[in-house]
């Protein structure tokens, strides 16, 4: 068998990614892997209904462990020629069809088909059938077929109740498969790498799908949170604290941030593993992260209150002045100096009043600001964002007049208050809520309408009554009209950042439908460099939405609740976990409420 490092001078002139590969180690040759590494190749030897190509012949090894550091890959996959369509004299139309009807495009369809049923066995018939008649298979043919392998061996059930059946055959094939791909020289991709990190923790490896991880960034593909999964899943699974903690601490050195799956896995691992220091953290980072939480990972974190290891974790004497200052510090809600307080927590599920009083404990929660650096980088970079995708005059240009007309107590997004519960646009309904608006303005200011050039220039907008309420709010400078083919989330969000922080009379209010702002603002937060400063900010716009409703009874205004729904600990120790269930307004939403009997007492007795 060729060794690690062992490349022909040929196939290093292959392509210069293979110079690359000829001067890394094998990270998953290291003598502490030894034992996985030959029971992965035995098994991997004896498993194959087909024979392996011949090693030598190929000049690379065939060994799944080793493959992805000393396989050859060539910058474009092997074309079947006999099969391409001639495409030279042909139209747009004539070629797709061509592509769509050539023995490679009707595979492609078909193998769709069986990924979308999820019929592993008509897939891998597909495949040997192909194999059989020469058809050459792309990245998007192997990709299909590793992801079928990989889902079958991860299902819980099956129509025809062979699920072990079909998880062995998904998993025995489905390595084949990989190294058929390599063999035909096929470049792997992120899809490539998630889907054979789902088959080695089906063969309980999670070792060997943290190691392909660590190879995608050494082949320059960066990995996705669905890429951390299975080794993540797979050592809390397996109960392995120190390697799932570095699987979490890899994907953060990534860039890649964690969901609630990812950190309720996490938090289960910890408590079951009596890591309080781990627990701790991790609360914090549902918090921030993910602030309302399922009921799965409600039932973890009531578990922990109720356990004996979070009864004997806290300290009786602290620092009532350091704690104060960390909950200025961030914005209120949280402390972050560790559990206090000690013996058994009183845990139970409760709702939250509409002053915001815990019907549990009693206790007031708060409503959370966000940090004002946080404010001054969000609306630097959302400026720098705007100004590249729409035209940079048009975006100066709204800057130059908010800053000769705002700032205002309200901001409306006029395109979606005038369409609720609407087959046409409304200038009826959307002036009904910005006079309401008005009105509740301490200092009866008009609302900023922003609205796109097309709704005040056509349709409805031509209509002589519709006309002159746009005079009136142009001439009271609370109009502002968006140019064609712009975003009107920018104008709205960069008007929400510069002007949020108002007296508390008059917080800043954003006016939307049942969609939430995120949902409205996806172009913006594909935008890794915005991401975590615009999560902060969403959540603070979120925290002062006003929704609209529309009933029989004409429009309804619903004021957001006077405290933050996300995860707090109270200046006493108390913990308040909110969950998904309801939302504070139309239905109770369900909270978990932990407190310690003498926390309270102590806290005064410190405070005096």
């Amino acid at each position: 068998m060729l060794r690690g490092n062992f490349l022909t001078p040929s196939l290093i002139r292959t392509s210069p990614f293979l110079t690359f590969l000829s001067k890394i180690s094998l990270p998953l040759m290291h003598q502490s892997n030894c034992h996985t590494y030959r029971s992965l190749l035995c098994w991997h030897m004896h498993s194959f209904t087909k024979p392996i190509t011949d090693i030598k012949q190929n000049r690379f090894s065939a060994d799944l462990t080793t493959g992805l550091c000393t396989l050859a890959f060539s910058k474009k996959s092997t074309v079947n020629e006999s099969s391409a369509p001639n495409t030279g004299t042909m139209s747009n139309k004539s070629k797709k069809k061509a592509r769509r009807e050539s023995p490679e495009g009707v595979l492609r369809h078909k193998l769709d088909m069986c990924s979308k049923r999820g019929d592993v066995f008509e897939a891998l018939r597909l495949y040997d059938d192909a194999r059989s008649n020469g058809i050459t298979l792309s990245q998007h043919h192997y990709n299909v077929l590793l992801y079928v392998c990989s889902c079958k061996c991860g299902s819980e059930s099956s129509e025809n109740g062979d699920r072990e059946n079909d998880s062995n055959l998904g998993l025995k094939r489905g390595f084949e498969i990989f190294q058929q791909m390599i063999t035909d020289k096929v470049d792997p991709n992120e899809a490539t790498f998630t889907s054979v990190a789902r088959l080695a923790v089906a063969k309980e490896d999670p070792e060997m799908a943290f190691d392909l991880v660590k190879q995608m960034k050494s082949f320059g593909i960066p990995p996705k949170l669905r890429s951390y999964g299975p080794a993540l899943f797979g050592f809390c699974k397996l109960g392995n604290t120190d390697k799932a903690y570095e699987v979490d601490a890899h994907m953060g050195e990534s860039g890649v941030v964690p969901e609630e799956p990812e950190l309720s896995a996490l938090l289960k691992l910890s408590v079951d593993a009596k890591k309080v220091d781990k627990v701790y953290e991790i609360l914090h980072r549902l918090r921030t992260l993910v602030r309302q939480v399922s009921e799965s990972t409600f039932k973890i974190i009531k578990d922990w209150f109720d356990s004996v290891d979070a009864a004997e974790i806290g300290v009786l004497n602290w620092d009532v002045s350091k704690v104060r200052e960390g909950i200025v510090r961030g914005g209120g809600g949280w402390h972050g100096q560790g559990w206090l307080g000690s013996g058994k927590w009183r845990v139970e599920r409760t709702q939250i009043d509409e002053n915001g009083v815990c019907c549990s404990c009693n206790e007031r929660l708060v409503c959370i600001d966000i940090d004002p650096r946080e404010t001054e980088n969000f609306a630097s970079s959302l400026s720098n964002l705007a100004c590249q995708r729409e035209v940079r005059s048009d975006f100066n240009k709204f800057q130059e007049w908010l800053g000769r007309h705002g700032p205002f107590d309200a901001v409306i997004d006029g395109a979606n208050v005038g369409l609720v519960n609407q087959h046409n646009f409304s200038f009826y309904q959307l002036n009904t809520v910005v006079n309401r608006l008005r009105q509740m303005s301490p200092s009866k200011r008009m609302p900023l309408v922003i609205l796109h050039k097309g709704r005040v220039s056509g349709g409805p907008a031509q209509i002589p009554k519709n006309k002159k309420l746009l005079d009136i709010w142009r001439d009271a400078g609370a109009l502002y009209t968006t140019p064609p083919g712009s975003n009107d989330d920018c104008y709205l969000l960069y008007n929400d950042d510069m002007h949020g922080y108002l007296p508390e009379v008059c917080s800043h209010l954003y006016l939307q439908t049942t969609l939430s702002l995120v949902s409205l603002i996806d172009d913006v937060r594909c935008c890794t460099d915005l991401e975590k400063a615009m999560m902060e900010f969403v959540f603070f716009i979120n925290n002062l939405q006003i929704r609209l409703s529309v009933s029989r009874d004409g429009l309804n205004l619903l004021m957001p609740p006077p405290y933050s729904i996300v995860i707090q600990e109270s200046e006493n120790g108390s913990w308040h976990v909110p969950t998904i269930t309801g939302d504070d307004l139309e239905a109770p939403r369900q909270w978990l409420c932990a407190t310690r009997a003498r926390v309270k007492s102590l806290h005064s007795l410190f405070s005096n």
